[in-house]
């Protein structure tokens, strides 16, 4: 046996039984992070941790590990891993918007403008250098817009300024005050040129984005879960486009909140999505935010299916991808980016409680205990909004009734009872209590 080859179990519990329906009584997980991940999956009835060069059949990787290893790695039908191998069409910055670009492109030709205006959720965005010129005469028609620079394949607000003038471009080209190391780095990467959304929703004058959880457990067919909590994420400063070098007033990830010299997770700079919807539904009206609700689940389908044709669909995969989503003025939502590693540390208790139960109902979908019968609509707090065509809340003759008027099956900051949802259904394993 080769050393990354993958073997399945072997003895009572082997492949064939899994196909007749019975369940397995342990589990071989790695798992490189020693985050929340690893607390939830220490903590799973029958899993056991492999080291080194151990065999498993669930790996929770990092994308070095995936880039390395996968296509040198046999896998048995039941072993499963949280990364497709070129997961980057989606989650690099500069790929992600090429492929929006081109799926809009095609809804256009095929079904028209109306329809292809229902991709208008990114801002208008280049990749610098190779469309440099490009930019440059979208740049010229909005004079004295902001834009906002960003390495593609950074995350965390690494490497991030926003520029009002060409010039100020080439004076960061040339700053004589960065390291001799950060100066190379920057002649050979890439960035993306993106207009700035200079009319942020703000909330105490702060501005914020969301995060939230799409898993996709495949992209051929096409099948994606909504997890129902999320988070929205406050800079740190209240917002101004007066100084453009201040990133606590900008942006809103994490690593920037730490080192702000006001950061305390304890009092706000995060909220709940639940706070926020009932909070956008007391200032506007739950009709206004039923609409909102709806342009971000299309965000997540639209981007899904631009990719769903070049991502390289493989049984052994799945996903769980933290996309950004930042409102304007108007409660239009935009997309900024989606990740293909969320960061699952958490910054407080109640984070904790998010990304812990987030996780374990990942591992629920994935499902390698073969507990579920595939029919499922509802796993815990994820929803299934996708499934080779969209999932409506109700089963109804789809074929003979008018779509539009039925609710999609996504209920993005809404109760998550999913306790008492995994009682309902979710069969213990032998010797298990009943979660």
């Amino acid at each position: 046996m080769s050393k990354n080859k993958t073997a399945g179990f072997k003895g009572p519990h082997s492949l064939q039984k899994r196909r007749e329906g019975e369940g397995r009584s342990c589990v071989r997980y790695k798992c490189v992070l020693t985050n929340t991940i690893q607390d939830v999956l220490r903590q799973r009835p029958g899993w056991v941790e492999v080291k080194d060069d151990g065999e498993w059949d669930f790996n929770w990787c990092d994308v070095s590990w995936l880039r390395e290893n996968f296509d040198h790695s046999y896998m048995e039908e039941h072993v499963r891993i949280c990364h497709f191998r070129n997961h980057y069409e989606l989650t690099r910055k500069n790929l992600m918007v090429k492929n929006l670009k081109r799926y809009r492109k095609m809804l256009e030709r095929e079904a028209g403008p109306l329809e292809a205006s229902k991709c208008d959720f990114f801002p208008r965005t280049f990749e610098l250098p190779s469309e440099y010129h490009l930019f440059v005469e979208e740049f010229k028609k909005t004079a004295g817009s902001t834009w906002i620079m960003k390495p593609v394949a950074r995350s965390q607000g690494k490497g991030i300024f926003l520029f009002r003038k060409l010039k100020d471009i080439m004076d960061w080209k040339k700053d004589g005050s960065r390291a001799e190391e950060q100066r190379d780095e920057t002649q050979v990467e890439s960035y993306v040129a993106q207009r700035y959304i200079e009319n942020p929703y703000l909330i105490g004058g702060r501005k914020f984005d969301l995060r939230v959880y799409v898993l996709v457990t495949s992209y051929i067919p096409l099948k994606a879960w909504l997890y129902r909590d999320g988070f929205a994420r406050f800079s740190s400063t209240r917002f101004s486009l007066s100084s453009l070098d201040d990133q606590y007033v900008h942006l809103t990830n994490v690593a920037v909140q730490k080192t702000a010299p006001d950061y305390d997770p304890e009092k706000g700079c995060k909220w709940q999505m639940q706070q926020l919807r009932r909070y956008l539904t007391a200032v506007h009206s739950s009709e206004a935010v039923e609409d909102l609700f709806r342009d971000i689940d299309l965000i997540f389908i639209r981007s899904l299916l631009s990719v769903h044709k070049v991502i390289i669909n493989d049984k052994h995969c799945f996903e769980l991808y933290g996309y950004d989503i930042l409102l304007d003025h108007d409660l239009k939502p935009w997309l900024i980016e989606v990740n293909a590693s969320p960061s699952l540390t958490a910054s407080s208790q109640e984070d904790y409680s998010l990304k812990f139960c987030l996780l374990e109902d990942t591992l629920h979908v994935v499902d390698m205990e073969a507990r579920l019968s595939g029919s499922e609509k509802r796993v815990g707090g994820f929803d299934l909004m996708w499934n080779d065509g969209p999932v409506f809340r109700e089963d109804v003759a789809l074929e003979t009734l008018d779509t539009s008027c039925y609710t999609a099956n996504t209920h993005l900051g809404c109760v998550n009872d999913r306790e008492k949802q995994l009682r309902q259904f979710l069969k213990p394993l032998p010797g298990q209590k009943r979660i």
